[in-house]
This record gives C-alpha cells, sequence and structure tokens, in this order.
C-alpha cells in the first residue's frame, strides 16, 4: 500500500484539489465512473448531487442514487460524501429536507458502503474522501491499495484519500 502525504489549500470542490485530482487520473478506469455526490465535478460518467444547483445527472439521496445500478455493474466510484453527521444536517436542512437518526447517525455512510459493496465489480475501484482512512473497508470486501493524506493547514481539518479495489 502507497501512503503519502500533500499540502493544499482546502476546497469545497475536492476533486478540482490538484493532488485529489491527480490520484483519481492514476486509478481512473475506462469502465463505467459514478459519483454519487458530484458537486460541480464532471469526472464520472453519472453524476448526482441532491443539491438542484449543480448540474448534475441526477438530483437524489446517494442511496436512492446508487440503488439504480444493477449489481456489479460499476467500474469506479467517487465516494466524496458528507464528512460528518453536522455536514450532513446542514445539507438536508439546506435542501428543506428533514433531518433525522438515519441521517445523522453512522447508518447513513453504513448504508451507502453496502450499496457500493454490491455495485462495484470484482477489481472494482473505489475512491473515497473523508476525515478518516476506513474508506468502504475490508468489512465490505475492499482493499486499501493507496492513501493520500492532504494536509491543508491552519485550523482546516485534513482531507483522506483512500483508493481501494474491491477484492475478487
Amino acid at each position: 500500500m502507497i501512503i503519502e502525504r500533500y499540502w493544499a489549500m482546502p476546497n469545497k470542490n475536492t476533486f478540482s484539489i490538484k493532488p485529489i485530482y491527480e490520484l483519481i487520473e492514476r486509478y481512473k478506469t475506462d469502465g463505467l465512473i459514478i459519483d454519487p455526490f458530484a458537486n460541480s465535478s464532471k469526472i464520472a460518467h453519472i453524476t448526482n448531487d441532491l443539491d438542484t444547483q449543480y448540474d448534475t445527472d441526477y438530483h437524489m439521496d446517494a442511496e436512492k442514487f446508487l440503488q439504480m445500478f444493477t449489481d456489479e455493474s460499476v467500474d469506479m466510484v467517487l465516494y466524496d460524501p458528507p464528512y460528518s453527521a453536522r455536514q450532513v444536517s446542514e445539507c438536508y436542512k439546506k435542501m428543506k429536507l428533514s433531518v433525522n437518526m438515519q441521517t445523522t447517525q453512522s447508518s447513513y455512510w453504513r448504508k451507502q458502503k453496502e450499496q457500493i459493496k454490491r455495485i462495484v465489480k470484482p477489481n472494482g475501484i473505489v475512491i473515497s474522501c473523508g476525515w478518516q482512512s476506513g474508506g468502504i473497508g475490508k468489512k465490505y470486501n475492499f482493499l486499501p491499495l493507496h492513501i493520500r493524506l492532504i494536509a491543508h493547514g491552519g485550523n482546516h481539518n485534513d482531507t483522506i484519500v483512500v483508493v481501494e479495489r474491491k477484492m475478487i
């Protein structure tokens, strides 16, 4: 496994941060790439963002978006969810959606990871961003290949990018 550390300014458009974009390009596949939290990113073939201000293919809850795909049909998932329950809450409130236990507990991310496990092909890649290095995880049959820590300096939290391959 490769572990690296880079410095970069924070940006709400995570995939536009140069060391993160370069990592995606390094592992990018020719197959189907999806992004359930695309924001303004156009890297994936099929994009989704709950926020209708973004020009994405879909504007759905991420779990429902992931449920659209058939078993083992996706080659790569770019997974940049809200990093904390507070961020989920802020996003849902901004969209005038209900904030409840299902959206602010660990089950929010667990249900998405279960869907990702189901839809990613064997040997498929998931690139996850967050404040922790767990990625999708061994529990869901993913093996870490690469971890890139992006230090933003000052009082900004680091962004941890984990590249994983689905084991056969």
